[in-house]
């Protein structure tokens, strides 16, 4: 197995890059980029979803971007230790009848010692938003460098 750096034990510098590359490949929407940084056996809950292993997370993946229209994604760094990062997170979708929603959440995660994350526990509420509260404009993909974070604007 090749290894997934930045590597454990984190410092600050490589957990706000590890949080950084994971918001970056979860932007792409694409549920095989994203599938490739968690372990084979990697364990998750999401709301109500407990996907074992690579392929359910996959699955997963692509039924949430299905659903979830126009994502956009930020999160940031919370804390973390020598292999685990907390970070919190808002996201903005619409669904299929236009209505767009902002979820806001939190996530902790375990790596193992090659840098792929074995263990993902989220929580996440989802807000009903008008068109025009929306705050993430960018293109679809990568949040730009120059876009603001969650605590710049106020999130």
């Amino acid at each position: 197995m090749d290894q997934k750096p930045p590597l454990p034990p984190f410092t600050l510098e490589s957990a706000i890059q590890k949080v950084r590359m994971a918001e970056d490949a979860w932007n792409s929407r694409d549920p095989q980029r994203v599938s490739l940084v968690y372990t084979e056996d990697t364990q998750w809950r999401n709301r109500a979803e407990f996907p074992r292993g690579r392929e359910e997370v996959k699955a997963f993946l692509a039924r949430k971007w299905a659903r979830e229209l126009d994502y956009r994604l930020i999160k940031e760094l919370w804390a973390y230790t020598d292999n685990r990062i907390a970070v919190r997170f808002a996201y903005e979708w619409r669904d299929d009848s236009g209505q767009w929603f902002r979820s806001y959440g939190n996530e902790n995660w375990e790596f193992n010692a090659d840098g792929y994350m074995q263990r993902r526990f989220a929580s996440i509420n989802d807000l009903p938003i008008q068109e025009s509260e929306r705050k993430f404009f960018w293109e679809a993909g990568r949040r730009p460098d120059d876009h603001p974070g969650l605590s710049e604007l106020g999130l």
